[in-house]
C-alpha cells in the first residue's frame, strides 16, 4: 500500500530525532521527482531520500546507491545553491496527513540566515515535493500545476504556497473520545474500520482495520458500546508513537508486500521481518519496486521499438515465403514452354489451352497447358520461358533475404528477452548502446538524460555443490563474460535460439548436480523458458570462439554435448542466488 498516515508520522519523527542539527553537504536528483540530501548528522554521513513518485512517494534515510545525470537538471541546481551547508531545524508531519515538512536553516551570499522548506506531499498521482523560501513562497516544485490543471490549487515558482484542502477529519494526534463518538455516534451501524478511515486524517483501509481489530471483540464489526470503542480507540492513537517497531510484510515467495510502522496482529506475524529503524524497513519495501517500475518506465519504447521491427520482420519473412512457394512452380513454366516449342506445328493463335505430350513424366503423360489467345504459340512459350527465369532469380533472391530476415528476427527476439532479464539501469543501457550502434534506436544527445553509469554484472549463483555458476543478462555481457571465462570453465547456451551464456566457475572434473543446475538455468534464460524441453549445448571456453565482426553474443563452438532441460521455475528458485 502506498504511505499513509500513519506511517508518514512514524517516518518524521524518526527523521527528526536522527537528523535534526545535521548539515547538508551535497544534493542530487537521481530521478525527476526524487531528490537525495546528503546529511552530516551525529558524526555519520546519511542519505536523506524525498521522493514524489506517483506510485512510491515516500521519505527515509537509504542506503542504496543511485545514479544521476550527467548534467543537474535547473532543479538540483537550484537545490544545491539554496540547501548546501544548510542545518535541518526539524523533519515534521503536517496535521497527520501525508504531508512533511523539511525546515532547514541556511545561509545566502552575504552571510545572512534565512529559512528554507522542503514540502513532500504523498498524494498518489498528485503527489509533490517544493522548496519554498521564509515566506512560504513557492521557489520550485518537480511537478508544476497551472490553471488548466486544477483550478482549485496551482503550484508554480514565484506564487505563494498554499497546502493541500483541509478534510473534514480528525488529525489521529487530537483524536478524543469525545471527538470521535460526536462523529461515530449518528451513523448507521456497519463497518467500524470503514467508519475510522472516513472521520480519522492519514488512515489507510489497512490501517483502520488494524485498529478495529484491537479495539473491537471478536467477529464484531460495529461495537455495542460505541463510547467504550471510541475511548480505546483514543488511547491507541495517543500510544502509538511508543509502539514503533518497523515490520515488513513479506509474501510466501520472499518478496515485499507492505510495511508497517508496528506490528499488525491483523497480519500472519510469520510473515512480518522486524527492522531496527522504519528507515531500513521502508527502504526494503519500496527500493526494489521502485526500481523496477522505473526500468519499466524506461525500457518501454525500446519494447515498443523492438516489437515493431519484430513485426516487420514477420511480415516480410510471411512474403519471402510466399515468393519461395510461387518460385517452385519455375520447373513447371519451363516444361510447359518446352512442351509448346515442341509442337508449334499443332498451335495455332487464338486457342485457351492445349493438351500436349509431357516427355518429362513418361511417354504417355500429357500436360495442359493455358494459352494466351492474344498471342502466337511462340510468344507463348517465349512467356512462359520469361515466367520461369523469374522465378528462378526470385527464388534465390527470396532465399538470400529470408535467411537475413530471420538472422534479424533472431537478433531482435534475443533483444526483447535481454530486456526482459534488466535488473538494473546498467544492463538497459547497454542494450540500449547496441540498439544504438545497429541503427534500431537514435543516439541521446541530451546530458540531461545520460548517466553516468557502473559497468553491469551478470547473474550469480551458487550451486548445490558450492560452485559458483555465472547467467549473462544481455548480448554485452554475453560477451564479456565467455571471453573472460578461463579456458577449461565450462560453457552453455541453449541451441539454436537466443539465450544467456552461462559458466560454471569450475575446471576439471564437474558434478552432475551442479552441471544439471546450470544448464536447468541456461534453459530458464532463454527463448524456450516455457517449452517442454530446451537443448541446451554445453563445451569448455576453450572451444568456443568469436568469429571477426559477429554481434555481440555470437559464437561459434565444437566438442559439445548436448542435455534437454525442461526449466522448472521451483527448481530455478530453489538455486542460491548471489548476486543479481
Amino acid at each position: 500500500m502506498p504511505m499513509d498516515g500513519l506511517t508518514v508520522g512514524f517516518a518524521a519523527r524518526e527523521l527528526d530525532r536522527m537528523l535534526k542539527g545535521g548539515r547538508v553537504d551535497r544534493v542530487t536528483q537521481p530521478e525527476r521527482d526524487t531528490i537525495l540530501l546528503t546529511v552530516r548528522a551525529e558524526s555519520e554521513n546519511r542519505k536523506l531520500l524525498l521522493c514524489a513518485s506517483p506510485n512510491n512517494a515516500r521519505c527515509h534515510l537509504t542506503g542504496a546507491s543511485f545514479s544521476n545525470p550527467l548534467e543537474p537538471s535547473a532543479l538540483c541546481m537550484l537545490m544545491r545553491k539554496q540547501l548546501t551547508g544548510g542545518r535541518i531545524l526539524s523533519v515534521a508531519q503536517v496535521a497527520g496527513d501525508r504531508v512533511v515538512h523539511v525546515d532547514l536553516d541556511t545561509v545566502n551570499e552575504l552571510g545572512d540566515h534565512e529559512k528554507r522548506r522542503l514540502v513532500l506531499e504523498i498524494m498518489g498521482r498528485h503527489s509533490n515535493l517544493m522548496l519554498l523560501d521564509g515566506n512560504d513562497r513557492i521557489l520550485e516544485a518537480t511537478r508544476h500545476v497551472n490553471m488548466e490543471m486544477s483550478r482549485v490549487r496551482q503550484i508554480q515558482p514565484g506564487m505563494t504556497y498554499l497546502p493541500p484542502p483541509a478534510q473534514d477529519k480528525l488529525s489521529p494526534d487530537a483524536v478524543t473520545p469525545e471527538a470521535l463518538l460526536a462523529r461515530l455516534k449518528g451513523m448507521e451501524p456497519g463497518r467500524f474500520s470503514r467508519a475510522l478511515a472516513d472521520h480519522v486524517t492519514g488512515l489507510s483501509r489497512t490501517a483502520a482495520d488494524e485498529i478495529a481489530m484491537r479495539v473491537l471483540s471478536p467477529g464484531e464489526e460495529w461495537p455495542e458500546n460505541l463510547p467504550d470503542a471510541c475511548r480505546r480507540t483514543a488511547e491507541f492513537l495517543r500510544r502509538l508513537p511508543e509502539m514503533a517497531d518497523p515490520r515488513v510484510l513479506r509474501n510466501a515467495e520472499g518478496g515485499a508486500e507492505d510495511v508497517f510502522a508496528f506490528p499488525y496482529f491483523s497480519r500472519d506475524p510469520e510473515a512480518q521481518q522486524s527492522y531496527s529503524t522504519l528507515s531500513e524497513a521502508i527502504d526494503a519495501c519500496y527500493s526494489g519496486r521502485d526500481m523496477q517500475e522505473r526500468l519499466s518506465q524506461r525500457s518501454a519504447a525500446m519494447v515498443r521499438t523492438l516489437k515493431t521491427h519484430v513485426e516487420r520482420c514477420e511480415k516480410k519473412l510471411a512474403m519471402q515465403e510466399e515468393e519461395l512457394a510461387s518460385a517452385e512452380r519455375m520447373e513447371e513454366y519451363r516444361m510447359m514452354g518446352e512442351a509448346i516449342n515442341a509442337n508449334l506445328y499443332q498451335l495455332k493463335k487464338g486457342m485457351t489451352e492445349a493438351q500436349l505430350p509431357d516427355w518429362f513424366h513418361g511417354e504417355d503423360g500429357e500436360i495442359t497447358v493455358p494459352l494466351d489467345p492474344l498471342l502466337t504459340p511462340s510468344q507463348n512459350a517465349q512467356k512462359y520461358f520469361k515466367k520461369y527465369q523469374k522465378a528462378r532469380s526470385a527464388r534465390e533472391t527470396a532465399a538470400v533475404q529470408r535467411d537475413k530476415t530471420l538472422e534479424e528476427l533472431d537478433y531482435l527476439e534475443g533483444m526483447l528477452l535481454d530486456v526482459d532479464k534488466c535488473t538494473g539501469e546498467s544492463e538497459l543501457e547497454e542494450i540500449r548502446q547496441e540498439l544504438t550502434r545497429t541503427g534500431y534506436m537514435k543516439r541521446v544527445t541530451n546530458r540531461k538524460q545520460q548517466r553516468q553509469l557502473p559497468r553491469s554484472n551478470p547473474y550469480k549463483y551458487l550451486s548445490s555443490d558450492g560452485i559458483e555458476i555465472l547467467v549473462g543478462k544481455n548480448a554485452t555481457q554475453n560477451d564479456r563474460l565467455t571471453l573472460g571465462a578461463r579456458p577449461d570453465e565450462m560453457w552453455m547456451h541453449a541451441k539454436d535460439m537466443p539465450g544467456s551464456h552461462v559458466i560454471i566457475r569450475a575446471e576439471g572434473e564437474i558434478p552432475r548436480k551442479t552441471l544439471q543446475e546450470a544448464a536447468m538455468l541456461a534453459a530458464w534464460y532463454s527463448k524456450g523458458r516455457y517449452s517442454s524441453t530446451v537443448p541446451i549445448d554445453y563445451t569448455r571456453k576453450k572451444y568456443v570462439k568469436k568469429p571477426s565482426g559477429a554481434a555481440p553474443g555470437k559464437m561459434i563452438y565444437t566438442h559439445h554435448r548436448t542435455a534437454y532441460m525442461t526449466a522448472e521455475e521451483e527448481i530455478i528458485r530453489g538455486i542460491r542466488i548471489l548476486e543479481k
